[in-house]
């Protein structure tokens, strides 16, 4: 545990890419297979589920340093980071521990899940008087879920690769699943991430292991420069960017599973895409969207959400609410890895065998052609009535890379530009990490009527800490703190002064939400200055952009 508390530490303190490669790689050059294991888990992105009641610790550390319930939540509100108040307010600790990562999470925090409630603070007590200051706020970070480090997916694969002197894409793909929230990482599954290669292991019969996801860039030039940047449209393949779930669909001996992007096992949420997946030959790997299929068209993402939302799924629902997979691309046809094959071959086998199925539930996503780009973005202009994104440029020759990557083809993302409302900041939470010390998060909302409306009110309707600079993040936190009305534990209600341009992805009518409207991927385009409060939109132009 102190290892990985040095190394948690030595990460969150540097910013140069090649500091932090350096400090990953010495670390699993020198830690036992069992600690690696669990540190490449959290690290690549692995969460286990809920440990303990956030309440309960709260409680518990309060009592712990002898503090009033006000003065813990104004040193929570003074830090931003429940996990490290806590670690600051605790008491030295009275004990000492030789145990190393992987003993504290297998014989310590796992079984506080599912513990005896009247167990839980006793075992926590002792747990963290064996702990120093700073293991405590990696050990904190753990059990409350909040585990973020300056470090992506990408840079552990390529520490491990530098580790086990395998290719980086191998160590990808034997990372697929690996962080799933249900996964207990040991020392033979760490040894497997950087075993060297084997011939058997190119083409695996019996696996439910999908390949990485190949991801696309954004495309966001004016169409008069597509020619000069990309040549003519005949060099791509050119399709809508569905607006849902990303997966993998593998068959291989006899079995079906379904991936999703973030790497989640989802085959249980779909039953229809697994008995669909039945059809197929073994060895097989398709790649697609799961979007809701109603009426030969796609539901917009909120029908989507309505399944992911149940527990459980009765016939009703699945009537109701019908998906399909829209494939785009195979990556495995009878065993064979077909990464390495130009995109347009890939698109042929992929129709060859979308025809030979014949399934309701596996759809071919519809290619697009145009005389030109300018044919192209005329037909994209049409992309939100249809319930789409924009479009997918795939240059024809390109193969199916790992990850956001250019070395062996490129995917772009020409999307269309989002909604957008004029809004006013309400409410301001303070951020994490390097704007742990600021207001960074906010609460938007818009007047429930028009200006001539008596007693008209400003009704929340979304979050957003994304779009802004540092330096006008530092401006409007000024703002918020001579603005403040009053505190909420961490929020603060603030004095309507701001008003900023939100874009958002998608908009839907929403019970659970005060608005009864729902957006999505919501983040801030710029800072109206130029506007009063008095002058930001309404409810009724939210409800304006509703799809028909």
């Amino acid at each position: 545990m102190k290892a990985f508390a040095a190394l948690y530490r030595e990460l969150d303190a540097s910013t140069s890419n090649l500091a932090k490669q350096a400090a990953l790689q010495r670390y699993l050059r020198e830690a036992p297979s069992q600690d690696a294991a669990w540190a490449v888990y959290f690290l690549a992105g692995g969460k286990p589920r809920q440990l303990v009641p956030v309440k309960l610790l709260r409680l518990l550390a309060q009592e712990a340093a002898g503090l009033p319930e006000w003065l813990f939540d104004e040193s929570y509100e003074a830090v931003g980071d429940l996990a490290e108040t806590i670690a600051l307010l605790l008491p030295p600790p009275t004990d000492a521990h030789d145990l190393g990562l992987a003993q504290w999470v297998e014989q310590h925090l796992l079984p506080l899940r599912g513990a005896p409630a009247d167990e839980l603070p006793d075992r926590l007590r002792a747990q963290w008087r064996q702990l120093a200051p700073d293991e405590r706020l990696v050990y904190f970070k753990l059990i409350t879920g909040a585990f973020r480090v300056g470090v992506s997916k990408l840079q552990v694969t390529q520490a491990l690769a530098a580790v086990g002197a395998v290719d980086a894409k191998r160590v990808a793909q034997r990372l697929m699943g690996y962080t799933h929230i249900g996964a207990r990482p040991d020392a033979a599954a760490y040894g497997a991430l950087i075993a060297p290669e084997t011939e058997g292991e190119q083409n695996t019969v019996t696996s439910g292991q999908p390949y990485p996801f190949f991801l696309a860039h954004p495309f966001n030039v004016g169409v008069e420069q597509f020619d000069a940047l990309l040549g003519p449209p005949a060099n791509w393949l050119v399709e809508w960017k569905w607006d849902g779930i990303r997966a993998q669909l593998v068959k291989r001996a006899g079995q079906v599973w379904l991936w999703s992007r973030g790497e989640e096992l989802v085959t249980e949420r779909f039953p229809e895409l697994a008995t669909m997946g039945e059809a197929l030959p073994d060895g097989t790997v398709l790649d697609g969207e799961i979007v809701v299929w109603r009426e030969d068209r796609v539901q917009p993402f909120a029908e989507l959400q309505r399944r992911l939302g149940r527990k459980t799924l009765g016939p009703k629902l699945l009537r109701e609410l019908p998906v399909v997979l829209l494939v785009y691309d195979i990556v495995e046809w009878q065993g064979r890895d077909l990464r390495a094959l130009p995109q347009a071959d890939r698109r042929v086998l992929l129709d060859d065998v979308v025809a030979q199925v014949q399934h309701p539930q596996l759809i071919a996503s519809p290619m697009l052609t145009g005389a030109d780009w300018a044919d192209l973005a005329r037909q994209r202009e049409a992309a939100r009535s249809l319930g789409v994104e924009g479009m997918m440029l795939k240059r024809r020759d390109a193969q199916y890379g790992v990850g956001r990557t250019k070395d062996v083809g490129v995917w772009w993302k020409w999307k269309i530009d989002p909604l957008s409302v004029d809004a006013v900041l309400i409410y301001a939470q303070r951020g994490h990490g390097r704007r742990a010390s600021l207001y960074s998060d906010y609460t938007f909302a818009v007047w429930d009527g028009p200006p001539d409306q008596p007693d008209r009110r400003l009704v929340p309707f979304a979050k957003a800490y994304s779009g802004l600079t540092d330096a006008e993040m530092a401006r409007v936190d000024a703002v918020i703190r001579k603005t403040t009305i009053e505190s909420f534990g961490p929020v603060r209600s603030v004095k309507p002064t701001l008003v900023f341009e939100l874009g958002f992805e998608g908009i839907a009518r929403s019970p659970r939400h005060k608005s009864g409207i729902a957006v999505r991927f919501p983040r801030m385009l710029r800072w109206r200055e130029d506007k009063g409060v008095e002058e930001a939109d309404t409810l009724a132009t939210l409800e304006a952009l509703l799809p028909s």
